[in-house]
């Protein structure tokens, strides 16, 4: 793929990045090269392959479920403006 500079402050405007005349040439070299490699990665059929969550085979420890703390919604609502029910009472925003 052929990138004019354009092409590069464009994708650059769009990221929201400021780019000097140096690192245009640098991106201008590089972008082609990326763009290349991902399309290379397109190409890979990928059909039999498993999706996994990780690329480890290894098992997450996990701390066990417990409650460690108090309740204290009855504390914190006591500070709300407004509540009821349980719940913290806003104004309405939406009609």
């Amino acid at each position: 793929m052929v990138l004019s500079k354009q092409d590069v402050r464009h994708i650059a405007h769009l990221a929201r990045l400021a780019l000097s005349e140096e690192e245009l040439a640098g991106y201008l070299a590089a972008l082609p090269r990326i763009i290349g490699l991902a399309d290379q990665l397109r190409k890979v059929d990928t059909r039999a392959i498993e999706p996994m969550a990780h690329p480890l085979d290894m098992v997450q420890r996990l701390r066990p479920d417990e409650v460690t703390e108090q309740d204290q919604r009855e504390l914190y609502q006591r500070n709300a403006p407004a509540a009821g029910d349980g719940l913290y009472l806003v104004p309405r925003v939406l009609e």
